[in-house]
């Protein structure tokens, strides 16, 4: 059985909604990353000390965070063609040193067989 509300009393008053991981307005770190890669986000600065209006150092900083997919599609691929970070251009490359090394290798030894 239930207790009849006692005279001038109010029900309590609902507190904020509780925090939902998919709710409107929330969101979390994964979210906010995948936009921010998704989109990609330029952050721009120049820092410069004079001392008595001459310029002594002036450093620029620019930095671009996307992903791999956007900085292709900006025409951005540096790491591609850069033997230390590429797995692709490193091996090719020696495979192609290699190969002129055994032609000249091949190449002297004939010379050295026909000298007299």
């Amino acid at each position: 059985m239930t207790n009849p509300a006692v005279p001038g009393s109010f029900p309590p008053a609902p507190g904020p909604p509780p925090l939902s991981p998919g709710g409107p307005g929330s969101a979390n770190l994964a979210d906010i990353l995948e936009r921010v890669l998704d989109k990609g986000v330029v952050i721009a600065g120049d820092i410069r000390i004079n001392l008595l209006d001459i310029e002594l150092l002036t450093i620029k900083v620019r930095l671009l965070v996307a992903s791999v997919d956007k900085a292709k599609e900006m025409g951005i691929d540096w790491w591609e063609h850069d033997p230390s970070l590429s797995s692709g251009a490193r091996p090719r490359e020696l495979a192609e040193e290699n190969e002129r090394l055994r032609e000249r290798v091949a190449a002297l030894e004939r010379a050295r067989e026909e000298a007299p």
